[in-house]
């Protein structure tokens, strides 16, 4: 089992807050990894650790050891744009930029100095099963979407730079359940080429599309391991009561 993104010791903190804690995590090539736990323990922090988000905020202190693979992601001589090219990120809210389709995936391309050609962009929309559904409207505004194919639109906007992992911050949150069912058979499609860490709230969600799942709780790990193990026999009561609904 390949190991292509880790977190050694990661503590986090945004100014007096520390909202990370001894975090330790390694997630492997072509899994899809879950981050579930309650509002507020930390999920959404981890996860933007590995795209350098956390470099916007002046008041963030971090500590301990990112990788992908070999390469330290937070080495200086590194440029966050690299990372950002090898480590993509779609949000909870489907964020189109205000431009036709076509421009919102051309655009990433052009900036990363990357073919953005017709074939380039037809390639990403049928990864993000996107296609058939916009190939004569590519001039459209991307705002005129549904909100199901505008997040479908940010993961192929994703997918055209090839990266090598795609992080997920809660993408089907604002979606209706067959926009939902769409974006997960995605997922579980695209994790052939990439590896995929996704925050979720919606627990069987996590055990729909999941190989992995880690719990955390008041931003320390609690629990990881296979999905089917932490849904079926977790190891710690904390963990049982989660899944189940007890608190979060």
């Amino acid at each position: 089992m390949n190991i292509k993104l880790s977190a050694q010791n990661l503590n986090i903190s945004f100014g007096q807050k520390q909202v990370l804690k001894n975090i330790n995590v390694a997630f492997a090539e072509n899994e899809i990894t879950a981050l579930i736990g309650p509002s507020g323990c930390g999920k959404s922090t981890l996860l933007r650790s590995f795209n350098r988000m956390h470099d916007l905020s002046p008041d963030a202190k971090i500590s301990g050891n990112l990788k992908l693979e070999d390469l330290d992601l937070y080495d200086k001589t590194v440029p966050v744009t690299e990372i950002r090219k090898r480590i993509g990120m779609v949000f909870q809210k489907a964020n189109p930029f205000p431009k036709s389709i076509y421009e919102n995936i051309a655009y990433g391309l052009k900036i990363n100095n990357l073919p953005h050609g017709i074939d380039v962009i037809e390639k990403a929309l049928r990864e993000a099963f996107l296609w058939e559904e916009v190939k004569n409207d590519l001039k459209m505004p991307a705002t005129r979407l549904s909100g199901g194919q505008q997040q479908r639109l940010c993961i192929a906007r994703a997918v055209a730079l090839r990266p090598e992992v795609i992080l997920m911050d809660e993408p089907c949150s604002a979606l209706d359940p067959v926009s939902t069912l769409k974006i997960e058979e995605l997922i579980m499609h695209l994790k052939k080429k990439y590896t995929i860490t996704i925050v979720t709230h919606n627990m069987q969600q996590a055990q729909r599309i999941a190989d992995k799942t880690v719990f955390l709780y008041l931003g320390e790990v609690k629990e990881e391991g296979p999905t089917s193990q932490i849904f079926n026999n977790p190891k710690e009561e904390m963990t049982m009561n989660y899944i189940k609904g007890s608190f979060g």
